[in-house]
């Protein structure tokens, strides 16, 4: 059975820093592709950043600068390094893997950013 549990999720301030992580199960994750999203009340969901196999890690202009994806393969666990955290990062973060027929999403971790 495939799996993705998300975690690290808080509440910090604004200029804070916080590691999310994405404990996968249940596919071939060296060969998969992974992507973190995000879902505010206000918004459809908007991609954050991804992470090809090869390596490749493509971010929205958004988080560009401030944001770091990476893949440990040996743990199968992806993560997303979140530096100067500012409030309208404000959302639940959520991974996706490139499993099965349409890929498999995680629950999702709440991060809350004052000001």
């Amino acid at each position: 059975q495939v799996q993705l549990v998300e975690s690290g999720g808080d509440l910090v301030q604004t200029g804070g820093s916080l590691r999310l992580s994405c404990a996968t199960s249940g596919f071939n994750f060296s060969r998969a592709t992974l992507n973190w999203y995000r879902r505010t009340p206000e918004k459809q969901r908007e991609w954050v950043a991804g992470i090809t196999p090869g390596g490749k890690t493509p971010y929205a202009d958004s988080v560009k600068g401030r944001f770091t994806i990476s893949r440990d393969n040996a743990k199968k666990t992806l993560y997303l390094q979140m530096n100067s955290l500012k409030p309208e990062d404000t959302a639940v973060y959520t991974c996706w893997a490139s499993a099965g027929a349409s890929g498999v999403w995680g629950q999702g971790t709440q991060v809350t950013v004052s000001s």
